[in-house]
């Protein structure tokens, strides 16, 4: 059996697996107040998600909403907060060093680049009994895509958040902009390149808002179906959509004009997330790719800069062929697991928990805060306190997202519903987002050639490997023709690619740990 472990980590994950748990054993009754024990004691590592609020906590464990959750759920949390920017890394560390607490939480599922092969060297307890026996709730609403996803050998080892629906990045642009230009919203890449051209003349200083390693950028990838990280079946054939040469050098020259035309950062090959976002937080840019549940913050946040500022989803640019939109996401956003090391009460007490997480106590908590100070009812009716600074936007994103494990990571419809920017939100998912996005043929667990050649694999679902992106960032800047990229395409095969397309194809005709994401016109 081939394992998915780096060479650096292959020995001290075997002692890994041998070791013990960091935290207490103490353990208590059942969550949701209504135990008559104590509280489930146990140790957890998860995702800052790059919340400002989560990353700047002196101490996490003392947070009041931490304090808050733990009253409510009747446990007891030792959070190790890991940071975004470093979570490959910083997990890594956890696994080499066995230090490896009570339950981990992972971006992504089972076997993604976070877990380090930690799955398949059998650091986890497998779930599926305690599932049915004590999370009957999480079984519902799970779909079976996602369990999939936190599955290896046909057993569950994690419990993820979802995405109900793949679509969720979305193209955002400054309405005013478009107001003060006497433009209506573009539908075409030719439409589009105007509004940037006319934002220009503006003084905006990024029409369009890019980062490093295209992270955030494949819109206009998009519209020739040539994003560099996906895979597409081509004559039989499981092969990186990037070998279509055609588009992909139609993509990179318009890329490459934007570049030319100062419509994109002239550093856009260095800028990093944090700057990213800061320039769209300025008012600095008239478009740029995101998430789209990040509509209301972005309305909260860019007020503070330019007071009559006015933010929308529009639908990305078609191509000549008729494609449009950004990738779609694989159903898992994060997902947690359980160390085999651990006592099985306990392991009962943090599904519990878990399971805990779908009540309707849960879903108040978490989208509304505390009675009285984020929000008061009349009757049946919550009137909830929206925040309005980013101060209050990141605190709440915390309490929301970051501390709500499992929950269907779209966006909360019980919340949207309650305001403007949230019903614009449902309307961009169900207007605009479920009708675009373009799919891959995606592997769980990653192909074992992509640990082979590290530079050749793409870097995550949005970055195409090291190599590609080495050459368009070149080619964009001018330093290589664009009509040399069936030459990239060979030296990607000759160095290891060949091993890449042979490997993929024979998962895909075998149907081991396939799932295709269909492309949306």
């Amino acid at each position: 059996m081939k394992k998915i472990v780096s060479s650096v980590l292959a020995g001290t994950l075997a002692v890994s697996a041998a070791g013990c748990s960091s935290a207490p054993q103490e353990t208590g009754g059942t969550q949701g107040g209504t135990a008559t024990a104590g509280p489930t004691k146990f140790s957890i590592s998860i995702t800052s998600g790059s919340n400002a609020y989560a990353e700047s906590s002196p101490n996490i464990n003392e947070d009041k909403w931490v304090k808050k959750l733990e009253q409510l759920a009747n446990v007891d949390m030792d959070i190790r907060l890991i940071p975004h920017k470093e979570f490959n890394q910083k997990m890594a560390v956890m696994f080499a060093g066995n230090d490896i607490p009570d339950a981990v939480q992972t971006v992504g599922g089972a076997t993604g680049k976070a877990m380090a092969g930690s799955v398949e060297a059998g650091l986890y307890m497998p779930l599926d009994d305690l599932l049915k026996e004590y999370a009957p709730t999480l079984l519902k609403n799970i779909p079976k895509e996602a369990w999939a996803e936190t599955s290896y050998q046909g057993k569950i080892y994690g419990i993820p958040a979802w995405l109900s629906n793949p679509s969720r990045r979305a193209l955002f642009i400054r309405t005013d902009l478009l107001e003060k230009a006497g433009l209506q919203a573009p539908k075409t890449l030719d439409e589009l390149l105007n509004v940037m051209r006319a934002f220009k003349k503006l003084g905006v200083e990024h029409p369009y808002q890019m980062r490093e390693n295209f992270k955030y950028a494949d819109t206009f990838f998009g519209s020739f179906d040539a994003i560099g990280s996906q895979f597409e079946v081509k004559d039989g054939q499981v092969v990186p959509k990037f070998f279509d040469s055609e588009n992909m050098m139609k993509a990179l020259q318009t890329y490459k004009t934007m570049f030319d035309e100062g419509l994109i950062p002239k550093d856009f090959a260095t800028i990093s997330s944090g700057d990213y976002g800061k320039n769209i937080q300025a008012g600095k840019a008239g478009m740029w790719s995101a998430n789209a549940e990040g509509l209301t913050n972005y309305r909260t946040k860019i007020v503070e800069s330019v007071p009559d500022v006015k933010i929308d989803i529009i639908p990305a640019p078609k191509g000549p062929e008729g494609y449009g939109g950004h990738l779609l996401y694989s159903p898992v956003t994060t997902s947690t697991f359980i160390n085999k090391k651990v006592s099985k009460e306990k392991a009962i007490g943090i599904i519990k928990f878990l399971e805990w997480m779908q009540s309707d106590e849960a879903q108040n908590f978490f989208s509304f805060g505390n009675e009285g100070e984020n929000y008061t009812k009349e009757g049946s009716k919550i009137n909830f306190k929206q925040p309005k600074t980013k101060e209050e936007v990141d605190e709440d994103i915390f309490r929301s997202n970051t501390l709500w494990f499992i929950r269907d990571a779209g966006f909360n419809r019980v919340r949207s519903e309650m305001t403007k920017d949230g019903q614009d939100l449902m309307k961009a998912f169900d207007n605009v987002l479920g009708k675009e996005g373009l799919g891959s043929v995606m592997f769980t667990p990653d192909l074992t050639s992509f640990a082979t050649y590290p530079d050749l694999a793409p870097q995550g679902s949005d970055t195409p490997p090291k190599l590609i992106v080495d050459h368009m960032i070149k080619m964009i800047y001018g330093k290589e023709p664009i009509s040399d990229w069936p030459k990239v395409v060979e030296e990607w095969k000759s160095k290891g690619g060949n091993d890449i397309v042979k490997e993929a194809s024979e998962r895909y005709a075998k149907k081991e740990g396939v799932n295709v994401l269909e492309n949306r016109k």
